[in-house]
């Protein structure tokens, strides 16, 4: 399927799900390396990065743990620029060492919010795992320190990234083509 429609708009495909896998396992295979002997725990952010950090955990090697909070700064095609928390931070981190599993990270707002209150809890490190990557439109200054691919500032739907809810459910990455 080289086109799908998602709701008023028409994508299509851009990343198949043989180079989404590939880059999952680079991603793994830096974080099994870098955290050998240690027991990070990645803190997913829903509701996009559920099918990354599933498929992550699933590479991943060492001992680790997973935990979840959901921000939200869209509407529709785009960031709105206010951040809300919808499910904060439960666990406790002081002493642990974090891998914020994000799917895409573009202006970079959400992820800017988050790492504040992250750093104010106490963890040993801080390091983030973004599966899309939007140089163009981000406008923070934070490192990604584990990246699957960088992207242009096209809006994509699939493998968790959605348009209004819809779209997730897709095993490749589209962008957006065209209005019907």
């Amino acid at each position: 399927m080289t086109q799908v429609q998602v709701r008023d708009l028409i994508f299509e495909k851009f990343i198949t799900a043989a180079e989404i896998d590939s880059a999952v396992q680079r991603v793994a295979d830096a974080i099994n390396r870098d955290y050998a002997g240690k027991n990070p725990l990645l803190l997913a952010i829903l509701n996009g990065a559920f099918i990354f950090a599933s498929d992550l955990m699933r590479k991943i090697t060492i001992p680790c743990e997973i935990s979840f909070v959901k921000y939200a700064s869209y509407s529709g095609t785009a960031t709105t620029g206010k951040v809300r928390e919808l499910i904060g931070v439960e666990e406790g981190l002081n002493g642990r060492h974090v891998i914020i599993v994000e799917d895409i990270v573009d202006t970079g707002i959400t992820m800017e919010e988050l790492l504040k209150e992250i750093h104010g809890k106490g963890p040993v490190d801080v390091k983030v795992a973004c599966f899309c990557f939007k140089q163009e439109a981000f406008k923070k200054s934070f490192p990604i320190n584990y990246l699957g691919m960088s992207i242009p500032n096209d809006f994509i739907v699939g493998y968790g990234l959605d348009y209004n809810g819809q779209g997730r459910n897709l095993p490749d990455i589209y962008k957006v083509k065209k209005e019907i």
